[in-house]
């Protein structure tokens, strides 16, 4: 299964740090965002990832190299400035995912998701598979529901918030121009009432990397502190 890290954004809410620092590369618990979802990519399997760049993409690209020092082989996708959107990026690299279900990671989310569940996720003819968490604060109305038989419904009852994490049939995709912004969110609402969206509820540690509050918030997680002489405890 080939794997596609979204790393093009600008990182607007999360300003000024991304004036200078791509979103992916600000420091998490001690080394860059885009390199725990690295780590865990190689520990559950994986061994080809697909990056989209297009804000301080050179930074990332210096940084990341092409993977060795992950065993794994990383390939890049130069987007044009302001980038395409969620399901622009992917459109653009289809040929490189190849015909089968890929999955599709944002780089701004940190989240415990075992990985190499999906390797045997059953799409069952489905065009995606969410991974859905419990609403933030940030994000109180949420984005889908979810039926008891896995099927995402475009419901405005028991929502639950896109994790950032999915993965995708390239069906989903067919007729999207590769030159064209186009976002990820209209396409998921148009084909969920169709049936052909599932998902499932993910309730450990999930967390939106999405502004300098939430950075400083998580890193105080992820790092070992003191606190009425009890060590904070690191999710993963």
């Amino acid at each position: 299964m080939r794997v596609m890290i979204l790393a093009a954004g600008r990182g607007e809410r999360m300003r000024p740090l991304t004036d200078t620092t791509p979103k992916a590369l600000l420091p998490v618990g001690g080394k860059p965002l885009i390199v725990w979802h690295l780590e865990r990519l190689k520990q559950a399997g994986f061994s080809r990832v697909l990056i989209n760049l297009a804000h301080l993409g050179d930074q990332i690209q210096d940084a990341i190299g092409d993977g060795a020092n992950w065993n794994l082989s990383i390939v890049y996708s130069q987007e044009p400035p302001g980038a395409l959107e969620t399901a622009g990026g992917i459109a653009r690299v289809l040929p490189l995912l190849g015909d089968h279900p890929f999955l599709v990671i944002n780089a701004d989310v940190f989240c415990d998701w075992p990985l190499e569940s999906a390797r045997i996720t059953p799409m069952q003819n489905r065009l995606a598979h969410l991974l859905l968490v419990d609403n933030p604060a940030h994000n109180p109305t949420g984005d889908f529901s979810l039926d008891r038989q896995g099927n995402v419904q475009d419901s405005v009852e028991d929502r639950l918030t896109y994790a950032g994490i999915g993965i995708y049939s390239p069906a989903l995709f067919k007729g999207l121009d590769p030159d064209t912004p186009a976002r990820l969110a209209p396409l998921l609402h148009d084909a969920a009432p169709r049936g052909l969206v599932g998902g499932e509820h993910y309730g450990g540690f999930w967390f939106d990397v999405g502004t300098p509050e939430r950075l400083r918030d998580l890193n105080r997680i992820l790092t070992p502190t003191i606190s009425s002489n009890e060590a904070m405890p690191c999710p993963l």
